[in-house]
C-alpha cells in the first residue's frame, strides 16, 4: 500500500521492518513499527538500549532503508528517491532535516558562528555566503558564544549550538538523538525546553530518543520502543 499521507502529516512510517546483519545474526532492528508525526509536534522515543530507537531516527532521516514498509516524509516517499540515488537522498537531507547529535558533533576548529556557516553553505542555499549566523544564535542563547571553539563550551552550550545548526537550514523534521545524555538535570530541562519551543514556534516535527525521562513533560506525546516494536505510552 503506497497511499500518499495527509500534507499535514511531516513523518509517516508504515508498517516499517528493519532487518541488520546476515544469516544467524541477523536481527530485526524494527518491527512492523507505525508512526505519525505532525508539524510543530515533539514526539519522545524512549525504551531500552538496542530496542531499535536510532534504527528509526536512521530510517526516518534517510540514513537506512528498511527491509519493508513505506517511509513519507515531507511529502516526500522515502524510497521513490532513493531510486534517484544517493545524491537525491544526501540533497533532501541537507535540505529538508535537521540532525542533533548525543555529542553536539561540532567541528573542534571552527566556532560556534562558523559552525552554522559551514551547514549553511553545504546545503546549497542561495544566499549562503552572506548568511548571518547571529539571529540563531541568539534565538539559542549562545550569541555570546559566537566566537568560542567547542573545546572552549560546557555541554549545555555545545547542545545549543547544535540545535542552531540544526535550524540553519529551516528543516520541516529534525532528528534528535540523546540531547541530554551529558547533561546535569537543569542543562537537560533547558535544552528539551528550548527544543519544544523552536519546534512549535517553527512548525517543526521532532523525534527525540532519549533515556531521560525527567525532561518527557516537555514532549507532545511519548512512544516506547521495546524489542523494535512501538507503542504509545499513557500519559
Amino acid at each position: 500500500m503506497n497511499d500518499a499521507p495527509s500534507a499535514d502529516v511531516a513523518l509517516l512510517l508504515r508498517d516499517v521492518t528493519l532487518e541488520v546483519g546476515d544469516g544467524a545474526g541477523k536481527v530485526r532492528a524494527m518491527d512492523s513499527v507505525s508512526l505519525e508525526v505532525l508539524p510543530g509536534e515533539l514526539v519522545a522515543v524512549v525504551g531500552p538500549s538496542g530496542a531499535g530507537k536510532s534504527s528509526l531516527l536512521a530510517v526516518a532521516g534517510a540514513l537506512a532503508a528498511p527491509t519493508s514498509g513505506d517511509v513519507h516524509v515531507l511529502g516526500e516517499d522515502l524510497a521513490a528517491l532513493r531510486e534517484r540515488g544517493q545524491g537525491a537522498l544526501a540533497g533532501f537531507r541537507r535540505r529538508r532535516l535537521g540532525f542533533v547529535f548525543q555529542s553536539g558533533n561540532l567541528v573542534p576548529a571552527l566556532t560556534a558562528a562558523d559552525q552554522l556557516r559551514l551547514a549553511r553553505r553545504i546545503s546549497g542555499r542561495p544566499g549562503a555566503r552572506g548568511f548571518d549566523p547571529m539571529p540563531l544564535l541568539e534565538a539559542v542563547g549562545m550569541s555570546h558564544r559566537a566566537g568560542h571553539r567547542p573545546g572552549e563550551l560546557s555541554g549545555g552550550e555545545r547542545q545549543r549550538v547544535g540545535i542552531a545548526r540544526a535550524l540553519v537550514n529551516e528543516p520541516g523534521l529534525m532528528l534528535v538523538d540523546e540531547p541530554t545524555a551529558a547533561l546535569d538535570r537543569a542543562r537537560s530541562h533547558e535544552i528539551v525546553e528550548l527544543l519544544a519551543e523552536r519546534c512549535h514556534e517553527r512548525g517543526i516535527a521532532v523525534v527525540m530518543v532519549t533515556h531521560d525521562h525527567d525532561v518527557l513533560e516537555h514532549c507532545d506525546r511519548v512512544v516506547e520502543m521495546v524489542d523494535g516494536r512501538l507503542s504509545p505510552v499513557a500519559s
